[in-house]
């Protein structure tokens, strides 16, 4: 996207009174001028942070104490390419680099995590909208979803299988003019507020030869229809988890979204995509515990002198950093080989497993530098040290994407069944 697009969404938002001042402004944030960058990425990664300092982080805490999540961000964020941006113009996005998204993603993970994460179910969203939807349903969902007009859940993973999506337990069977779906969903973000479920559910092999496998069943949310049970979980307190029984719920044949079968390949390609993402959102949060910590190490005094002036702290301090900057550079690469058009997927994995582990390990640092303030509730380490530990388990957990990567590298596979 050209300067002079960033530029006009940034004026837009101004004038339509999104930058509103707080009373308590947080301090102006130093942003590395960064040369890898080209200067219309340089302007969007400044322009999405000075709305990110302004609008997000001084409401985080308090969200955070309710358990609630600000849903004016998503629209508000739109016109930076957050919903959708990605999306061929046609599609209704902005045909948006991987490379863009990715800083998208670096500075939502910088100022919230849910921020991040609900994004990135909307994202995920999307993309199967997109790619499986007729043009009634993208015209019913997609466009109400890029415009953050519409709360949407994905439901994938299942008690019995995370990882291993390809061994999918719950089942569609025809049923005259409809599919009658049963099975079990879990950690469904957003599945206790949203207005749009995007149920998977796989279609078995009949005996009528007709296509089989896994297939997206969009439609509005019917609470009745699928009981939702909370999840609580340690960290990203503005999410909404649930589990759902599914027990014989009828979908009009309309409401499938594309044939059945290539569910499972735009499953995969969006759990790709979904690792970029919270590899971004980890390099983001990595950074924000460092500029704490930076900040702290050079104004805290101990024995008469700041404690950046202890060796202990010092090594801390470049332990950080060092972690900080070769995730950020997984991700950059990850990004410009999907932008070449290569599938990435061992990048993808390499990204996402190294950048969430040294995330958590930043922020673990970070807690050590502060001390007893960083432990406590009021101060964002103890946010960040929680939700940098969960960050390493969705999109596939450090112990799948390490099986990704040698299945990659060998050509043999160590899954029992096909996953990804």
């Amino acid at each position: 996207m050209s300067f002079s697009v960033w530029e006009t969404s940034f004026t837009i938002l101004k004038k339509n009174g999104e930058l509103r001042k707080r009373s308590r402004p947080a301090p102006m944030r130093q942003i590395d001028p960064d040369p890898d960058l080209t200067p219309d990425q340089r302007l969007l990664r400044e322009t999405v942070a000075r709305f990110m300092e302004r609008e997000v982080a001084p409401t985080v805490n308090g969200f955070e104490k309710q358990g609630e999540f600000d849903w004016t961000l998503p629209g508000r964020l739109a016109g930076f390419g957050y919903l959708g941006g990605f999306l061929r113009e046609d599609e209704g996005g902005y045909g948006m680099s991987h490379m863009d998204y990715a800083l998208l993603m670096e500075e939502a993970g910088y100022a919230w995590h849910s921020l991040r994460a609900v994004l990135n179910t909307m994202n995920m969203a999307a993309l199967l909208l997109a790619r499986l939807g007729t043009p009634e349903q993208k015209e019913r969902y997609l466009q109400p979803l890029l415009a953050g007009k519409l709360r949407v859940w994905v439901g994938i993973t299942e008690p019995n299988h995370g990882s291993n999506v390809a061994g999918m337990e719950t089942r569609a069977v025809r049923d005259g003019d409809s599919w009658v779906v049963n099975g079990n969903k879990l950690w469904i973000t957003n599945g206790a507020i949203a207005e749009l479920g995007i149920l998977m559910a796989k279609v078995p092999k009949g005996k009528d030869g007709e296509p089989h496998g896994i297939t997206a069943f969009p439609g509005r949310q019917q609470r009745d229809a699928v009981p939702q049970e909370p999840r609580a979980h340690d960290g990203a307190e503005g999410d909404h988890d649930v589990r759902a029984v599914v027990r014989g719920r009828p979908h009009p044949r309309r409401q499938r979204a594309g044939p059945s079968g290539p569910g499972l390949k735009n499953i995969l390609l969006a759990l790709s995509f979904g690792r970029l993402s919270v590899a971004g959102g980890a390099v983001g949060a990595a950074q924000a515990a460092l500029d704490l910590s930076l900040d702290y190490a050079r104004t805290r005094k101990q024995f008469g002198a700041p404690i950046g002036s202890f060796q202990l702290v010092q090594k801390m301090i470049v332990d950080m950093r060092v972690r900080t900057d070769a995730a950020r550079q997984l991700v950059r690469r990850a990004a410009r080989i999907l932008d070449a058009g290569q599938p990435a997927r061992m990048e993808c994995s390499i990204a996402k497993l190294y950048s969430a582990q040294a995330a958590h390990e930043v922020a673990d640092l970070a807690l050590q530098v502060h001390g007893g303030m960083g432990y406590s509730a009021d101060y964002p380490i103890e946010r960040i040290f929680r939700d940098t530990r969960g960050a390493v388990i969705p999109e596939g957990t450090t112990e799948i994407q390490t099986l990704i990567i040698g299945r990659e590298l060998l050509g043999l596979s160590a899954f029992g069944t096909a996953a990804d």
